[in-house]
């Protein structure tokens, strides 16, 4: 491994992390389904970006029936997407090209055909009984407590042969680990400890909250309609009717996570936590990343939401964030796998969302981006007859799943299938998305591809965006306006509206940048900007 990968303990802060869902990303074996050799295929497009990282959805053993998020074997590449040698070539390419790769380690629950499971289910009194959380029915036969699945319905499925209650998260298939097991815990820092052996440079923990249910099973409390929204599971799933106190974000994680950072460190190590919490993401983010001794990063839903990031919701963001811990490290994310993709979800012409994409570079924390989302892809409308995803099949049409983000990259127009397979994809590539294919953007220099490029390297090549503060965060209507600082200082201003804004330059000798990016420079201290104009100006 180049000493340029391996060197640099503290490389995540302020990286750009490229998520990369194998299953759409690349076909190299033309069934239809991407898969790794694909993956190391595509690497250079990423490097072209400026990344510094890729994160790779699971790609883990699988029964696939929640597409990889449910683990069979932790510690092997299920045949659909190729072999461990496969993944070792990757991992030297991507560090060949400059980039670190992190994976998607999925640690709450597990298949329900992992061995660990198979072997728990069996009886009450074998060596993993108590691998997982398993619980006695009331006196009437009904499950143990109110807990309800994300998926919809009840947390808790009956097993005939222990005549118990398992709990289950996600599908009934998505049995969840007991994380009050000490051998269960040793056993998924193990399965840490084997990707990190393999060059694996980091992780994005799913479901980082999701890793301790209260020991005494507690009912959840009712939460009041008018505290409802729909950020962690749709409107019309009654998950949001409750106050999730107990069957999730429980004290004990908090130590699991500092041994979980004491297997990162000696390999200088990153791990991005998904904290999916509708009331507390950005307190659970603080008390995760604060004090140097547990994960280095978390995400929270605030940026992901189906309201468009206003400039109010901006400070407000900023603003809880300073007081709950000033010294959290955000990862922020405007789209991901689970999402619909923000340009479609927030209604987004190509101006604005070329403006968000400037907006994004200058905050502080690190940033992910969404493959498709530097060629600007909307969300893709599938029908219901072409569905995967079991979460959309349940709740449709209200609420149709996550297909629509996770269709194959389009990577030339002149194929039916965008030059992503030769055979039938797994999901259907949408017309809509074939215009804006990478070789299409490629011959387009004012296109959004071009311009995510030229949004990374300005990113790069002004430290203090990366790594610096934010200060002076006020909302002015549409506007926001802020200042980055360390070493150097940057005032940043963006109009997130149609109309027109003004604000004035902050005291001081001020020269203008990010020209490149279309950005307005202010004129005798004021600052006119137009809509979805944005202000980028360096302090001499």
């Amino acid at each position: 491994m180049p000493d340029v990968i391996g060197a640099d303990a503290d490389w995540w802060r302020g990286a750009v992390i490229y998520q990369i869902y194998p299953r759409s990303y690349q076909d190299s074996t033309g069934d239809g389904v991407g898969d790794l050799r694909g993956i190391t295929a595509r690497l250079d497009h990423i490097a072209s970006l400026g990344a510094d990282a890729i994160w790779i959805s699971p790609f883990f053993t699988s029964p696939m029936k929640d597409f990889g998020y449910d683990v069979s074997d932790y510690c092997d590449v299920d045949p659909m997407f190729g072999t461990l040698a496969d993944f070792d070539a990757l991992v030297a390419r991507a560090h060949h090209l400059g980039l670190r790769v992190m994976i998607d380690l999925v640690l709450s629950h597990t298949s329900d055909v992992h061995p660990w499971f198979v072997q728990s289910r069996r009886d009450r009194s074998n060596d993993k009984a108590d691998w997982y959380v398993w619980a006695e029915p009331k006196a009437d036969g009904t499950p143990p407590n109110n807990w309800l699945s994300i998926f919809g319905g009840s947390a808790w499925q009956w097993d005939t042969r222990r005549e118990q209650y398992y709990l289950h998260n996600f599908l009934t298939s998505q049995p969840d680990l007991n994380f009050h097991c000490d051998a269960v815990q040793e056993a998924l820092l193990d399965v840490a400890r084997f990707w990190l052996a393999r060059g694996v440079n980091g992780f994005r923990l799913d479901t980082i909250n999701f890793y301790f249910a209260d020991k005494y099973l507690r009912d959840n409390p009712a939460l009041p309609k008018a505290l409802r929204n729909n950020t962690i599971a749709p409107s019309v799933n009654p998950y949001n009717h409750q106050l999730h106190l107990f069957d999730k974000n429980q004290p004990e994680n908090l130590e699991f996570l500092r041994k979980f950072r004491a297997v990162l460190d000696p390999f200088n190590a990153a791990a991005v936590g998904e904290v999916g919490d509708a009331q507390r993401g950005l307190e659970i983010m603080a008390e995760y990343t604060s004090g140097g001794d547990k994960v280095q990063m978390c995400y929270p839903f605030e940026m992901l939401q189906p309201a468009r990031l206003t400039a109010d919701l901006l400070e407000t963001t900023f603003a809880r964030m300073n007081a709950v811990a000033p010294d959290a490290w955000p990862c922020w994310a405007y789209s991901n796998h689970d999402t619909v993709r923000h340009i479609t979800r927030w209604g987004l012409s190509d101006a604005a969302a070329k403006t968000y994409t400037v907006l994004l570079m200058c905050l502080r924390g690190s940033l992910c981006l969404y493959q498709g989302e530097e060629l600007g892809l909307p969300e893709a409308d599938i029908a219901f007859e072409d569905l995967q995803d079991p979460y959309g099949i349940a709740f449709w049409p209200e609420f149709k799943g996550r297909d629509g983000c996770r269709t194959p990259m389009v990577w030339q127009s002149d194929n039916a299938n965008g030059g992503f397979s030769p055979a039938k994809p797994w999901l259907p590539v949408t017309a809509a998305h074939l215009g804006r294919s990478v070789a299409a953007q490629e011959a387009d220099p004012t296109s959004m591809l071009h311009h995510y490029r030229r949004a990374l390297a300005f990113r790069r090549a002004n430290p203090v965006l990366q790594v610096g503060d934010l200060v002076d965060l006020v909302a002015m209507g549409d506007l926001a306006r802020f200042r980055r600082t360390k070493d150097a200082e940057i005032f940043c201003a963006f109009n997130l509206g149609e109309g027109p804004a003004h604000t004035q330059l902050p005291q001081g000798d001020w020269g203008a940048i990010g020209g490149d990016l279309g950005a307005t420079a202010a004129m005798g201290g004021e600052v006119t900007l137009g809509a979805w104009g944005f202000c980028l100006m360096r302090k001499a």
